[in-house]
C-alpha cells in the first residue's frame, strides 16, 4: 500500500513538473534584433581581412552585435531567458553594430579588452563554443584575433593598459 501512495504521489509531482515547464513556455523572451546600422558596424568601418572577419563574425557577433543567430532552443524556456540575459549582457558590454558611437578611448579600451579575454580564454566562453563549433577558434586564431585587435587600438592609448570607460 505504501509503494502505491509514493507512486501516486510521485505521478503527481511528475504531473505538476510537467505544468510548470508548459507555462514556462508563454514567457518569451524578445528574439527581434534591433536595427542595423552598417555605417556603425566595427567590421564595415575596420574591413579587416577575410579570416579576422570570420572568426569575429562567428566567435563574437551573436552576443555581441544587433546580428544574433538565434538556435532553435532559444524558443524552449528555461534556457531560452538564460541565452536572452547572457545576450543582453554581452551587447552591454560591447556593441560591435554601435562601434561608431564608442569614443576613441572607449573604443580603444573595447579593443584591449577583446585582445585580453582572448588570450585569457575567457573569451568565446565554452558554454557558446561547445553548440558553435565554428567559434570554437585554436590557439593560433586566438593569438592572430588578439594581435589583429590590439593593431587597431589608435592614438597615444596603444600598447597601454586602459581603465574603465
Amino acid at each position: 500500500m505504501a509503494q502505491g501512495k509514493r507512486k501516486g504521489i510521485f505521478r503527481k509531482i511528475l504531473i505538476l513538473l510537467f505544468a510548470v515547464f508548459v507555462i514556462m513556455q508563454f514567457s518569451r523572451i524578445d528574439m527581434v534584433n534591433p536595427k542595423i546600422e552598417p555605417a556603425k558596424d566595427f567590421i564595415a568601418l575596420t574591413k579587416p581581412p577575410a579570416d579576422i572577419e570570420k572568426m569575429i563574425r562567428s566567435a563574437c557577433y551573436d552576443c555581441h552585435s544587433h546580428e544574433t543567430n538565434y538556435p532553435w532552443y532559444a524558443n524552449i524556456a528555461p534556457v531560452s531567458w538564460i541565452l536572452g540575459n547572457h545576450i543582453e549582457e554581452g551587447r552591454e558590454h560591447l556593441n560591435f553594430s554601435l562601434w561608431a558611437n564608442y569614443s576613441e578611448d572607449k573604443a580603444n579600451h573595447k579593443l584591449h579588452e577583446c585582445e585580453e579575454e582572448i588570450e585569457e580564454g575567457k573569451m568565446p566562453i565554452s558554454s557558446y563554443t561547445w553548440t558553435h563549433g565554428d567559434a570554437d577558434l585554436s590557439s593560433e586564431q586566438k593569438e592572430k584575433l588578439a594581435e589583429w585587435f590590439e593593431d587597431q587600438m589608435t592614438g597615444e592609448d596603444k600598447g597601454h593598459d586602459h581603465e574603465e570607460h
